[in-house]
Formats: C-alpha cells, sequence, structure tokens
C-alpha cells in the first residue's frame, strides 16, 4: 500500500547564499495493508520529515513514494489533495481547524468530505468523541477553545473518523493519560485489523511495541558526513 523507494531531500538555505544541505538519502521502506511501521531514530534523524514527503508536504528531490497507485513524489496538487481526502489520513501533533467551528462537524468533515451522508457522519463523530472522554457539552463549541488535551483528543478522533487506506500517525499518544492512551491504542488496532497500512512515530516505546509490527531506524538514511 506504502512503497518508498531510494528517496533522498534537499533543503536550500536562501537565506545563506543558497546552501543546500542533504538531510536524507536512499529512504526505501514497504507497509504492506494491515501492518504498522514503526520510525525510529535519534532527534532529527529526519522522521518527520520523511512522514512530510509521504504526505506531500515536503517535495522529494529524487525516489518515488507510491501510496497506492499515485506516486507522491511527482503528483501535482490536485491529485495529493485527491489522496488526502480518500486514501491517506494523518494524525498530526496539532489540531488546526477554522474558527468558530462546532467540534462534532471538526471530526465528522472527513466523512462528508467524501460524499458519507450527514447522519452517518455525525454519529461516527459522537462515537470517536464520547471514546475519547471529550463531554457531550463540549462538542457545539470551537475546539479552539479547548485545552491542548481536549485538541489533540479532538485532532485523533478527526484522523480515525474516516476508513483511511493507509494513515501516517505523529506522536499519537504523546501527552494522553492512560485511558485515552488506551483508546488511541485501540483505534490504531481496529485500523490495522481492517487493513490500513500504518507509519507512525511513537516515542513511548510500550505503545510502539504494542502495535508497530516492526521498526525502521531513519538514522540508515543519514547522507554519508552529515551524521
Amino acid at each position: 500500500m506504502i512503497k518508498i523507494e531510494n528517496v533522498s531531500k534537499t533543503f536550500t538555505l536562501h537565506n545563506q547564499s543558497s546552501a543546500v544541505i542533504r538531510v536524507m538519502e536512499g529512504a526505501s521502506l514497504a507497509v504492506d495493508p494491515g501492518e504498522c511501521v514503526a520510525l525510529i531514530g535519534n532527534s532529527g534523524a529526519g522522521k518527520s520529515t520523511l512522514m512530510r514527503m509521504i504526505y506531500g508536504n515536503y517535495l522529494a528531490a529524487s525516489g518515488s513514494i507510491m501510496v497506492g497507485d499515485l506516486d507522491v513524489a511527482q503528483a501535482e496538487p490536485r491529485q495529493i489533495i485527491a489522496l488526502r481526502r480518500r486514501t491517506l489520513g494523518y494524525v498530526s501533533q496539532f489540531l488546526r481547524v477554522v474558527p468558530r467551528v462546532p467540534t462534532i462537524d471538526v471530526v465528522a468533515e472527513p466523512l462528508l468530505s467524501v460524499g458519507v451522508d450527514r447522519g452517518t457522519a455525525m454519529a461516527r463523530a459522537q462515537d470517536l468523541l464520547t471514546r475519547l472522554n471529550i463531554p457531550q457539552t463540549l462538542w457545539t463549541l470551537s475546539p479552539t477553545t479547548f485545552s491542548g488535551g481536549e485538541q489533540q483528543r479532538v485532532n485523533i478522533a478527526r484522523g480515525f473518523a474516516h476508513i483511511y487506506p493507509a494513515m501516517l500517525l505523529d506522536e499519537p499518544t504523546a501527552s494522553l493519560d492512560a485511558m485515552n492512551r488506551e483508546t488511541v491504542l485501540s483505534l490504531i488496532e481496529e485500523a490495522k485489523s481492517r487493513g490500513a497500512a500504518i507509519i507512525g512515530i511513537f516515542h513511548d516505546k510500550p505503545a510502539r511495541d504494542r502495535v508497530a509490527d516492526r521498526e525502521v531506524d531513519v538514522s540508515a538514511f543519514t547522507p554519508k558526513g552529515q551524521a
């Protein structure tokens, strides 16, 4: 479902005489349906950089990034938007939403955007918000007013609302209490059981050990002389 071959990445420092910094080369990995691969490596090794290339936020300098039948490294913006809507979910560490939109609509939006009827979308949103312990009294309020922990749980609910065939998870259990951590791990296990291919960053080792089928050390893709 996800296949990365010989991917490299550079950054150009335009404020420093356009110096080119090589940050990754030769990155290759594959993730099958129903499999979770954890990215590991020291801080700065490139875990988030690789994740952002898969999602299309960063452009790869070379190589291919296949998500289903689409090579994200060569795709047009409209193709990446369509991929994100139907195929590739991304649970980031931060919630970014339009202000004043009610929480329940924020969570249901990924389903509504692919044509799921409103009743079904709202029922799914309600179920996820309940599981993640967001009080019903908050569902009609904008999550921009919530605490950091509440926003994180809304973000997770939104990320798991649609049944994505592939998912990227960036520290999904960070800073959660034991009850909500268990819920998130259960959501990941449910996604795997229905065939989602998952790549995740988990600094929580017990969580990683529970849901990841194997680990890939991103440090192996650091260009020689850059380590």
